[in-house]
């Protein structure tokens, strides 16, 4: 669970993690595009490659290869897995 943790850290693996719930199934280059003009993170190709290795190693990312293409989709189960291990009382 700390992989997650530190995963969701990042303001920068957060806003990945936003791109990928409203838009599933991107290209590295399609995400470096949207965080630019969205968020003006400007970060390098391999920079938003190491953050998305990160969020694959937490379980928040599932990548997919087709071909030279790299496809990336958002999995949400780890993040119940912490709202399941604390649920609210009432």
């Amino acid at each position: 669970m700390d992989d997650l943790y530190r995963a969701i850290s990042d303001p920068t693996r957060r806003a990945i993690l936003d791109e990928l719930v409203e838009r599933d199934g991107q290209t590295l280059f399609e995400l470096c595009g949207r965080l630019t003009m969205k968020h003006g993170i400007g970060s390098s190709r391999q920079a938003i490659s190491q953050h998305l290795e990160v969020l694959e190693s937490a379980g928040l990312v599932i990548a997919k290869r087709e071909g030279r293409c790299k496809f990336h989709w958002f999995n949400g189960e780890p993040l119940r897995a912490i709202a399941e291990r604390w649920p609210a009382k009432r």
